[in-house]
């Protein structure tokens, strides 16, 4: 009798063992083991979603880390720099010459802005077509030093995200995806940092 009694709340233990393996695939594991976005973050050098990434979400887990981060690159100070740490996080890529006029012109703007969206937006300066020295003299002048700046003379960051000339903006969502892409004024660039913080 004993061992009867014990056969419903055994069977019922059992079920829910099996409903526990059966529900963690949904924590967004795709067939083979990669982790999926949920999207196809494709745009300009961007597709498939890659590995996961340390960086965190904001909601404690792994963020899925899109082709479109998948770079390395080295910083104006001459770090190195990986894609991979901007994933869950909403980007601006400010693709700009030390050269260019409508490059300064943004660049009044870009300081408040990154101070505003702080922790909201990342905005990442991919610098180019330019001597390293006149970058940072540009850096300086403007008060840039607030946001991360890539030295990419080699055109490797460029031609990822398919720009041929500055100044350029790519915008990518919390999944990576490219959301916009082209020259934006100063208003424009504001009200879509606005919509990405936002979304």
């Amino acid at each position: 009798m004993r061992v009867r009694s014990l056969l419903p709340a055994l069977a019922f233990t059992v079920l829910l063992g099996l409903a526990g393996c059966a529900a963690a695939p949904h924590r967004g594991a795709a067939p083979g083991g990669s982790v999926s976005s949920g999207s196809d973050s494709s745009g300009s050098g961007s597709g498939g979603a890659g590995s996961a990434s340390a960086a965190g979400n904001g909601a404690g887990a792994p963020a899925a880390v899109p082709a479109s981060l998948t770079f390395t690159a080295t910083t104006l100070d001459g770090k190195r720099f990986d894609g991979t740490s901007l994933a869950g996080h909403p980007v601006v890529l400010w693709f700009w010459a030390p050269w260019c006029a409508t490059c300064a012109s943004e660049a009044q703007t870009l300081p408040d802005l990154a101070t505003e969206y702080k922790g909201k937006v990342e905005i990442v300066g991919v610098a180019g077509m330019g001597q390293v020295k006149e970058m940072h003299q540009f850096v300086s002048d403007f008060d840039l030093g607030r946001m991360t700046h890539l030295s990419d003379d080699a055109g490797v960051v460029w031609k990822k995200f398919g720009v041929t000339e500055q100044s350029v903006y790519v915008l990518l969502d919390r999944r990576g995806k490219v959301v916009a892409k082209g020259w934006l004024d100063n208003q424009q660039i504001g009200d879509q940092m606005a919509k990405l913080a936002a979304a």
